[in-house]
């Protein structure tokens, strides 16, 4: 697939075909749970236990920060906090698939972490062929064309070497660096810091490359839905998923679900699903 953007995750899949029983397809992202965020991770497990979808597909940022799979077995707060969250996933993963794609947040996470949870990564992007269309599935990040030094730290950081570089610090070590990203991203948001959005031109070269008429991605906190091109059969449009934040007024708790033979339909939490 000839989109310009890397494929993160060796071996992950770029197309995934919908199996015939496939009538509901939901899809979260920008979730960035954490142990102080009691709220959003109640929210979000009781979601996971009750959603009727058929397939779920998280396009990344599940989590405020991923240090390495070894966290799950450290016994401090934030690996405690990880098991909850793998124990989360894998009992949704025995009703319905669960897929996942790495976010600018947790794009550290591994195949040990997925395959204990029963979910299978996705490179970036993916094509997800379901209802007779091809849709298009990304976290956003590499589309964001004007923010230059993050997509420059973004090649760096995906780059297989640098990771296990990392990962070969100490835990501890890790979480500091974790926890001076987070320090520092909080403050940029409390300056005002206007965060660049998708490149449109971009957006539609990457749909008409992969032959789908709709984008769906995270990562920008603006869900809307745009139309990029009306000028074509069909249109192309990009759908924005919404980040989670039950602390937030009013919360923000959104999840995207596809039904076979309907339009995409945004669903609040609060309308029980």
């Amino acid at each position: 697939m000839p989109l310009n953007a890397p494929q993160d995750q060796p071996g992950a899949e770029s197309l995934v075909a919908a199996r015939p029983h496939w009538r509901s397809v939901d899809f979260i992202s920008d979730l960035h749970l954490q142990a102080s965020q009691h709220a959003t991770f109640a929210a979000w497990q009781r979601y996971m236990a009750s959603t009727p979808a058929d397939a779920l597909f998280i396009l990344g940022d599940l989590f405020d920060a991923w240090v390495g799979d070894d966290i799950t077995a450290s016994g401090d707060p934030d690996g405690v906090f990880a098991l909850q969250c793998q124990q989360v996933l894998h009992a949704t993963s025995m009703r319905m698939p669960v897929y996942f794609m790495h976010g600018n947040r947790d794009f550290l996470l591994g195949e040990d972490f997925a395959r204990a949870s029963g979910m299978t990564l996705l490179a970036d992007p993916t094509v997800l062929d379901f209802d007779g269309r091809r849709w298009l599935l990304s976290h956003g990040d590499a589309l964001c064309l004007d923010d230059v030094d993050y997509l420059k730290f973004r090649q760096l950081a995906r780059n297989p070497a640098w990771q296990q570089n990392i990962l070969a610090k100490p835990l501890a070590e890790r979480q500091l660096l974790a926890r001076g990203i987070r320090s520092e991203s909080e403050s940029r948001k409390a300056s005002g810091t206007v965060y660049a959005d998708v490149d449109e031109e971009a957006a539609k070269g990457w749909l008409v490359a992969a032959n789908a008429s709709t984008l769906i991605h995270g990562h920008t906190h603006l869900p809307n839905d745009h139309v990029l091109d009306a000028t074509t059969q069909p249109v192309l449009r990009r759908i924005v998923l919404s980040d989670w934040d039950a602390a937030a007024q009013p919360p923000r708790l959104q999840v995207l679900r596809l039904q076979a033979g309907h339009a995409p339909k945004r669903l609040p939490l609060a309308s029980g699903l």
